[in-house]
């Protein structure tokens, strides 16, 4: 249970994230399979565990992890556009008349609805961790998209759920170009062998390099003619390394051996406490982590009237 991607989301206001309602609340939306003519469902299942009996909520110390799945039917447009230019070119030629827009799109949905039965199905979890005394919802995706469907899902569940994404007061853009300029990182970061380079201008050029000396001349040749580091590779206290982009947004997380071996002592032989204790030690790290990478940014941006 170690966390991969990282998007940090603030709670506005304290909520009792209670274990008991919220396990009530989130079995009210559980996760099913698609039935025949569905696209898609989303709905919480358990972090740990299978079975009908395992909690959709698991709290460890102050704690708490939650998970949801999407399930999609995938239907390939290519093949949705081949059988409808089948169908209108046999239209065409027994009853000799032209197949105009609005039957065209009648036909495409009754070819979907007649494929969707038979259409593969993807899956895909998305974890959540909640900090309720760190006032922190942190989502383990690197796409927005994914961890707003999680959090507006969760809302519903809840009733209510005052939340946004957390900002830091300086740009990540500005301060990864001056760490990588001045090639030298925020205490307790280290800049590592990975970055992009992005021209600001419109239609500006991006230079991606991976393995290579940011102490070069090449690189800060590229930052003296304007170039900005739009993502970076760094190390935090020789316990992960990741790489953080111009959003904010955390991605490829690496726990370090250091701390994976702690968590193996820790969690013991059974593993629902090995994924127990690497939870744990996860959100530990984390509540050390997060405040200095956002003291590193600048402090947090509390937004005006909140």
């Amino acid at each position: 249970m170690w966390f991969r991607n990282l998007l940090v989301y603030r709670l506005t206001q304290d909520l009792p994230f209670v274990a008991d309602e919220l396990q009530a609340a989130l079995a009210a939306k559980p996760a099913r399979p698609c039935a025949s003519q569905e696209l898609t469902t989303y709905g919480f299942v358990a972090p740990f565990g299978k079975g009908a009996d395992a909690p959709l909520v698991h709290v460890s110390q102050d704690f708490i992890l939650i998970a949801a799945r999407k399930e999609d039917r995938i239907l390939p447009g290519s093949v949705v556009r081949d059988a409808l230019k089948e169908k209108v070119e046999e239209i065409e030629a027994e009853q000799m008349r032209k197949v105009y827009k609005e039957e065209r799109d009648q036909l495409k949905d009754e070819i979907i609805q007649a494929f969707l039965p038979r259409a593969f199905i993807r899956r895909s979890t998305t974890f959540a961790a909640i900090a309720p005394k760190q006032g922190l919802i942190l989502v383990n995706s690197a796409s927005p998209k994914r961890a707003e469907d999680l959090l507006s899902t969760l809302r519903e569940a809840i009733g209510s759920l005052p939340v946004r994404p957390l900002t830091v007061k300086m740009a990540p853009t500005a301060v990864l170009t001056e760490w990588v300029k001045t090639q030298q990182a925020a205490e307790h970061f280290t800049a590592l062998d990975e970055c992009e380079l992005r021209d600001p201008q419109e239609d500006g050029g991006i230079i991606r390099c991976k393995r290579q000396d940011l102490t070069s001349d090449e690189i800060q040749l590229h930052l003296s003619t304007g170039k900005q580091v739009t993502q970076l590779s760094l190390a935090w206290q020789d316990k992960l390394s990741f790489v953080l982009d111009e959003k904010m947004i955390v991605k490829r997380l690496r726990f370090e051996d250091l701390l994976q071996d702690q968590a193996e002592q820790d969690g013991g032989d059974d593993d629902l406490s090995q994924q127990d204790a690497s939870f744990t030690l996860m959100m530990l790290t984390f509540g050390e982590f997060l405040p200095q990478l956002f003291d590193a940014l600048g402090g947090e941006e509390i937004p005006q009237g909140i």
